[in-house]
């Protein structure tokens, strides 16, 4: 619509069905988490006239409600930055953040081989101050974050492909607008609910309370 155009959505999705491949079936079960114990985050990377973008993507596990920014880079500062940034949006913390093998959070992992998972020791004293456990998924098993690899998924398809962006504040109006009118007032296709009903119903209440103020490091 954004594009003007006016025909049925039933063409768009027969043309889609002729150019896209087919998805292989998910093999992995997937599994739920109760109201307000988990978030899952992850950035991904987007191409843009102007150079590389990374969207950092946080979902809560329980309502699938779902906040997005795009940064210039994806350090660790950027990562804590967005964090807070998703907090405010959600208007508290879940008890634990899910995160994948990224630098910033994670030194080394040796569970494979017996042994532990290192955190970084900035991000430690960072989900300290926000009273957040950290999680780790297994190296290579990313499917295990399906919550958030997801979500980016649907960003690229529903909010990113199609449109135009004049520069860096215009692509992160754009997608906020996108999240407020689009992603969290649908109806998900695994819970069969709105998240944003599902998340003011059942989840806002369990989340833990944001700090008094951002985190210095």
């Amino acid at each position: 619509k954004a594009a003007c155009y006016q025909g049925a959505y039933t063409q768009v999705k027969a043309c889609v069905r002729q150019i896209r491949p087919t998805l292989p079936v998910d093999p992995v079960v997937r599994f739920e988490t109760p109201p307000g114990h988990q978030a899952q985050v992850d950035f991904a990377e987007f191409l843009l006239p102007w150079g590389k973008r990374y969207a950092l993507v946080v979902v809560l596990g329980y309502s699938r409600l779902l906040w997005l920014r795009f940064y210039e880079r994806q350090t660790m500062a950027v990562l804590m930055r967005g964090l807070e940034e998703a907090f405010s949006f959600f208007g508290g913390v879940a008890h634990e953040l899910l995160f994948d093998q990224m630098k910033a959070v994670i030194i080394d992992d040796q569970r494979e081989i017996g042994g532990r998972v290192l955190e970084n020791a900035e991000f430690m004293r960072f989900a300290a101050h926000w009273n957040f456990r950290i999680r780790a998924c297994r190296a290579y098993r990313a499917k295990t974050k399906g919550k958030v690899e997801r979500p980016i998924g649907y960003v690229r398809s529903n909010f990113f492909y199609g449109r135009t962006f004049l520069n860096d504040a215009d692509l992160n109006a754009q997608a906020r607008q996108w999240m407020e009118r689009t992603a969290n007032p649908r109806v998900h296709r695994t819970t069969l609910e709105v998240p944003n009903v599902r998340f003011e119903r059942d989840e806002r209440a369990l989340l833990r309370p944001l700090a008094a103020h951002p985190y210095r490091t």
